[in-house]
């Protein structure tokens, strides 16, 4: 499918995929947290996974004399899409530790966004590696206004928190995941503003 100066491509798509089965794992697995424990080791596979992707990436990058776009673009967009995954797993992994069994409504909204935001992610690089540069940026705004959407569920779940929690303890530990959520949402829009980027190097 893809010719070896293309591995890069190839590799990317990869890594999208990889982060569209984390995102509706992650998703199903805030809904139903009867096994937060399998929950978190399923996440860790596929984290795991990505790393290697990372990994395949820097190798070719360093034994490859001319690449299809800059070689800094390409590592920044390798390691944003590996922020994306390291945040869902930070948060699944949170879940196991803290042994948090209960629904969040507010994680589960947050689960939506990701798991949007991902698929917007995908469009675009796949967008990328038919070098249809100009059309990347109606999913690079998506993207932006999913990465508002998390801002604001912040600020809402934290209002809320200290309303109704009282335990000090319960109330720490859903503001960090809520936090480190809306930090996986801003690796997201991270994503698409390198990809902002690469079309302005590139256009």
């Amino acid at each position: 499918m893809f010719k070896k100066k293309d591995v890069f491509f190839e590799t990317l798509l990869n890594m999208t995929d990889t982060l569209i089965t984390a995102s509706e794992m992650f998703a199903k697995g805030v809904e139903d947290l009867s096994d937060v424990s399998n929950f978190a080791k399923n996440m860790k596979e596929l984290e795991s996974k990505c790393d290697v992707f990372t990994h395949t990436i820097i190798t070719e990058l360093n034994k490859t004399f001319i690449t299809p776009i800059e070689r800094e673009d390409i590592m920044a967009l390798t390691t944003a899409l590996d922020d994306v995954l390291d945040g869902m797993e930070a948060c699944a992994s949170r879940f196991d530790m803290y042994q948090m069994v209960e629904r969040d409504e507010f994680v589960i909204q947050f689960a939506d966004v990701l798991k949007r935001s991902t698929y917007e992610i995908q469009k675009a690089i796949r967008l990328l590696s038919q070098k249809k540069l100009l059309a990347i940026r109606e999913y690079s705004i998506k993207v932006n206004d999913l990465e508002n959407e998390g801002d604001q569920l912040l600020r809402e779940g934290i209002k809320k928190l200290f309303q109704d929690f009282k335990d000090p303890i319960e109330l720490i530990k859903r503001k960090e995941i809520y936090e480190r959520l809306e930090q996986t949402t801003d690796s997201c829009e991270d994503v698409a503003d390198i990809l902002e980027t690469i079309v302005m190097r590139n256009s």
